[in-house]
């Protein structure tokens, strides 16, 4: 005998194809949905079967609704990485070490992927992350550097187009955004080593735009330990500067 196919209802259906966008970084944190109106239209269904699929989405915890605001997607997925590392991470400082050789491990991953399985438009997403991260690290507005640093190494994760690994790329990078911010701050100070920084973008940019994995995967490792040597040598400087200041209070005294 033969069993009947279940039946999938629609709205069901409509969550399904939204929550895969939201995996697949389509849609990130912090977007909004567009119209209710819009969005049913783009999707070739009725308004009340859109309604349930984000009703169905809302409640678990993918979307939250604005009363009068429209509808947005939450950072679950990142944030219940993120929150109890970061706080970890103030408690025990040796965790730094930990934390960068995780991100050596999973951004030379990601690049080695992203090499491989760029699409025409993913590249075209990555060259204008570095674009907008080259013209950021020519200029003084050191937020602005962040961010486009953290959009560049964002959108190689993505373009490596494995869900799990553009998340957690996203999330590492909330856990460790103070660390990225003082160490750009260090190197910004440094003009030979910015130059450095800026060249190992630009060779991770140029091995994953030329579909090269190995030298993509050379390129991340290179640029991840350039950046613990940074901040090895940064807390150093910081400590010879902290003991030089309690020697001159020391003889004031």
């Amino acid at each position: 005998m033969i069993e009947p196919r279940p039946v999938i209802r629609l709205s069901d259906a409509v969550a399904g194809g939204l929550e895969k966008r939201i995996l697949e970084g389509s849609l990130k944190p912090g977007d909004r949905l567009s119209s209710e109106r819009d969005l049913a239209l783009e999707l070739g269904v009725s308004r009340p079967s859109l309604r349930a699929a984000i009703q169905i989405l809302v409640s678990k915890g993918l979307l939250t609704t604005k009363h009068g605001g429209g509808t947005f997607v939450t950072d679950r997925l990142e944030a219940h990485f993120a929150d109890p590392w970061q706080e970890m991470l103030s408690g025990h400082p040796t965790l730094h070490s930990d934390l960068l050789e995780f991100r050596q491990m999973l951004e030379s991953q990601a690049a080695h992927l992203a090499a491989d399985r760029a699409t025409s438009a993913d590249i075209e997403r990555i060259d204008a992350a570095y674009a907008a991260l080259d013209a950021a690290f020519d200029g003084d507005d050191m937020t602005t550097c962040i961010d486009t640093d953290v959009a560049f190494h964002q959108a190689i994760a993505d373009a490596a187009h494995n869900v799990v690994l553009g998340h957690l790329t996203a999330s590492l990078m909330r856990v460790i955004h103070g660390h990225v911010s003082r160490n750009l701050e260090h190197l910004r100070a440094r003009p030979k080593r910015w130059e450095q920084l800026q060249a190992q973008h630009r060779a991770i940019w140029q091995a994953v735009r030329d579909h090269k994995p190995d030298a993509a995967v050379r390129a991340a490792r290179g640029h991840i330990e350039f950046v613990r040597k940074s901040m090895v040598d940064n807390a150093q400087e910081e400590e010879r500067r902290h003991s030089a200041l309690r020697r001159l209070g020391d003889s004031v005294a």
